[in-house]
C-alpha cells in the first residue's frame, strides 16, 4: 500500500494479495490446461501473445477508462476549482497529485483509474460538477484518492488483464481442441477447453467483485477519515444514486462507461446484482451509509 496519511487497510491489502495469488495460481492451470489441449508445441505461442494483450491493456488502462468515459484532461487554467481542491487533498494525504480529467456526461460519478500513481488519473463527470455542492465534491474527490493511494486501481487493472488473457488462451484452447478432437475417438478436448473456461471465467468473476465491494467500502472510509466529512459523503452518495437512477436505463447501457469502466465509478452505472448482490460491483447503498454514519459518531464523540 502506498505511503500516505490515508488510513491503512489490512483487510483491503490482504485481499488484494489473495486475489492476485488465485488469479495467478488460476493462470497456472490454465497453461497446464492449455498444453493438454493444444499440445505442447503451440501452447508457449499462444500465452505469449495471451500476455502481450493483457500488458498493452495494463500499459493504457488509464487511456482505455478515460476513452470509455468520454473524458479528458484539464488543466488548472480550465477547471482551477477542481484542481484547487485536488491540490488541498493531496496535500492533506501528503501524497504525489494525480491528473485530472473531466468527463461530458450528465450522469453524476467520478472514477479514479491508471496502473501506478505516477499514471493515476482522477476524473469527474459534468453531472457531478452540477449537483454537489463543495463539501460533497471534495467528499468524492478524497474518496477516489484514496483508491490511488491505495493501489487498489493497479489490482484491479491487473486482475482485470489477467482473466482477459485467460479468455483468450481458452479460445485457442478451444480452436486447438476442436482439431484435435477429429483425430481423437476418446473425450474431445473442446470439452475440457470449455469447461476449464467456465471455471476460469467463474472464479475470476466473483474474486473480481468481491475485491471490488470491499474496496469501496475502504475508499469510503479513507476518504471519511481524511476530511472528517463523513456526512459530505453520505450525502453525496445519495445524490449520485438518485442522479444515476433518473437516468433510463437503456441509455445508461448504450452508453459505453456503463460497461467498460462502471466498476471503477463511485456508484455503478447500472444497477442490479443478483443472487443477493454476489454479482454487484459495489456493496449496497445503505450499507455504505450506516458505515459513514458510525464514523460520523466516532468522530463526534468527546475525546477522553
Amino acid at each position: 500500500m502506498a505511503t500516505s496519511r490515508f488510513i491503512k487497510d489490512t483487510g483491503l491489502t490482504a485481499r488484494m494479495t489473495l486475489t492476485m495469488f488465485l488469479l495467478g495460481a488460476l493462470f497456472v492451470g490454465l497453461v497446464v490446461a492449455l498444453i493438454y489441449v493444444v499440445g505442447a508445441g503451440y501452447a508457449p505461442i499462444v500465452a505469449i501473445i495471451a500476455i502481450g494483450i493483457a500488458f498493452w491493456q495494463w500499459w493504457s488502462s488509464d487511456k482505455v477508462a478515460m476513452r470509455a468515459m468520454r473524458a479528458r484532461e484539464v488543466t488548472p487554467e480550465e477547471a482551477p476549482e477542481l484542481h484547487g481542491m485536488i491540490d488541498r487533498l493531496c496535500a492533506l494525504a501528503d501524497m504525489p497529485k494525480p491528473r485530472v480529467g473531466i468527463s461530458d456526461m450528465s450522469v453524476p460519478n467520478a472514477f479514479a483509474t491508471g496502473r501506478s500513481p505516477d499514471r493515476a488519473v482522477v476524473c469527474v463527470t459534468t453531472g457531478i460538477l452540477q449537483t454537489l455542492d463543495a463539501e460533497e465534491l471534495e467528499a468524492v474527490l478524497a474518496h477516489e484518492l484514496s483508491h490511488v493511494a491505495h493501489r487498489d486501481v493497479l489490482v484491479m487493472t491487473v486482475a482485470a488483464s489477467a482473466g482477459i488473457a485467460a479468455g483468450l488462451l481458452l479460445r485457442f484452447a478451444q480452436f486447438g481442441g476442436m482439431g484435435r478432437s477429429r483425430n481423437n475417438s476418446s473425450l474431445p478436448a473442446v470439452l475440457v477447453a470449455v469447461v476449464v473456461s467456465l471455471v476460469v471465467y467463474a472464479v475470476s468473476f466473483l474474486l473480481l467483485r468481491l475485491l471490488s465491494r470491499y474496496r469501496e467500502l475502504s475508499a469510503d472510509r479513507a476518504g471519511a477519515y481524511l476530511t472528517l466529512k463523513p456526512a459530505a459523503l453520505g450525502s453525496a452518495l445519495q445524490k449520485i444514486s438518485g442522479g444515476a437512477s433518473a437516468i433510463p436505463q437503456r441509455d445508461l447501457r448504450s452508453s459505453s462507461a456503463a460497461g467498460a469502466a462502471s466498476a471503477l465509478c463511485i456508484v455503478p452505472a447500472l444497477s442490479g446484482g443478483g443472487l443477493s448482490g454476489l454479482m454487484a460491483t459495489h456493496p449496497p447503498l445503505q450499507q455504505r451509509l450506516e458505515q459513514l454514519a458510525r464514523i460520523q459518531a466516532e468522530l463526534s464523540r468527546p475525546a477522553g
